[in-house]
């Protein structure tokens, strides 16, 4: 566990650091926290679904959704820090002595060894958000009609936040030397926010057809 822990400030206290002049927390861990706040809400649906009679076939499913969306948040949270702490690591590395040749050299190393780190965090949040996405899915699907919109919201939620880990992906991709690993990278990247568009995509048809019919043929 890193120093930071975004899970214990109140939502105002994050607002402030977030928009403060230090670069961290920034927007990688926007991007989780707005992750965790999409499976919250598609924990939500399926807690608003178990034990009503009207989707008793459907218990056990949403049983699983609600915990799998549970462990979803606190990963997420968990990558919030880990992406402040990443992004610190650079940070570190950029101010590495550099009067020798030694000590640009390993100074060189640390940054691009950083820039690597910097790269898989949002690459995990990426991950998460994909299988926020995916419960979503499940629950709008199966879930109490009246409390589909939250899951649909987790779903948009999800999906914004891949996108700004992308970004995240994307800027530190520009300065990392090492192109086998920038192509697995972003082909990582690219593979899941695909995957996960596509997933967000059905959710948003799925609710749109029952409040709107006409739109799901459209």
């Amino acid at each position: 566990m890193t120093q930071h822990d975004f899970r214990a400030p109140t939502i105002n206290d994050f607002i402030e650091a977030l928009g403060s002049d230090s670069p961290t927390p920034g927007g990688g861990t926007g991007a989780a926290v707005t992750g965790a706040l999409g499976a919250s809400l598609v924990r939500m649906l399926a807690n608003l679904t178990i034990g009503r009679k009207k989707y008793a076939d459907h218990e056990e499913l949403m049983q699983a959704v609600a915990e799998q969306a549970k462990e979803e948040e606190w990963k997420l949270m968990e990558l919030a820090a880990e992406d402040a702490a990443a992004y610190e690591a650079v940070g570190a590395a950029f101010r590495l002595p550099k009067e020798s040749d030694e000590e640009k050299a390993a100074r060189s190393h640390a940054i691009q060894e950083a820039l690597k780190g910097a790269c898989e965090v949002p690459l995990r949040v990426m991950e998460r958000c994909l299988e926020v996405i995916a419960l979503a899915k499940q629950a709008v699907q199966r879930g109490n009609t009246n409390a589909v919109s939250d899951g649909a919201a987790g779903a948009e939620l999800a999906r914004a936040a891949m996108k700004v880990a992308s970004y995240n992906v994307m800027i530190n991709i520009d300065s990392i030397k090492d192109a086998e690993y920038a192509k697995d990278a972003r082909t990582r990247m690219e593979e899941i926010f695909y995957m996960g568009t596509n997933a967000a995509n059905e959710v948003d048809r799925h609710v749109m057809g029952m409040w709107n019919p006409a739109s799901a043929n459209a």
